[in-house]
């Protein structure tokens, strides 16, 4: 797979971005500052609970949320349909340590911008949310290829085709390495 360096997204973001649900402490603050250290984004809030994260986006509707999976009071998957159903103008990305399918599946049921797992660097962090705000959609490419070790009424083209999709390739780019 192809990188693609910070810079290809920069020119997107704008000043006040993102609000970070995470109840441990220590990942949320370092995830701040991390993100802060790059002059275009700006972390509004960072909370400890599901509840405050909704209350925050209800009120403030900010470009891009990040939310732990399962966090005190509200989880981010129920935080994300609630986003949805009342169509905030909020780009949603899952953070997550759990591989699990079935939460996953809920994610992507409920058209979430971005589910990705918290063993990737904030680096890469900070390359979904450019990406996020840009409309583009990134899912972890490991929870992708769990789904297709069960039985999958995909046909091994597809597969590869949703696969790539996952790595954030384009259509015209699936295309090409397809064909």
């Amino acid at each position: 797979m192809e990188h693609t360096s910070l810079s290809t997204y920069q020119e997107v973001i704008y000043d006040d971005i993102a609000v970070i649900a995470e109840d441990q402490l220590m990942l949320r603050k370092a995830m701040v500052q991390l993100i802060e250290m790059h002059e275009d984004m700006k972390v509004l809030a960072d909370l400890e609970n599901g509840v405050d994260a909704l209350k925050f986006i209800k009120n403030n509707e900010p470009n891009v949320a990040i939310l732990d999976i399962e966090i005190p009071g509200m989880t981010g998957l129920e935080i994300l349909s609630h986003v949805r159903e009342k169509n905030f103008n909020t780009r949603v990305i899952i953070v997550t340590t759990f591989k699990r399918p079935g939460y996953y599946e809920k994610a992507v049921a409920n058209d979430v911008d971005a589910y990705v797992l918290k063993e990737r660097s904030v680096d890469d962090l900070v390359k979904t949310i450019y990406k996020v705000v840009k409309g583009e959609k990134e899912y972890s490419a490991s929870l992708m290829t769990s789904l297709f070790t069960e039985s999958n009424p995909l046909t091994h083209k597809e597969q590869v085709v949703l696969r790539e999709i996952g790595n954030g390739l384009s259509s015209k780019e699936i295309a090409g390495k397809l064909y």
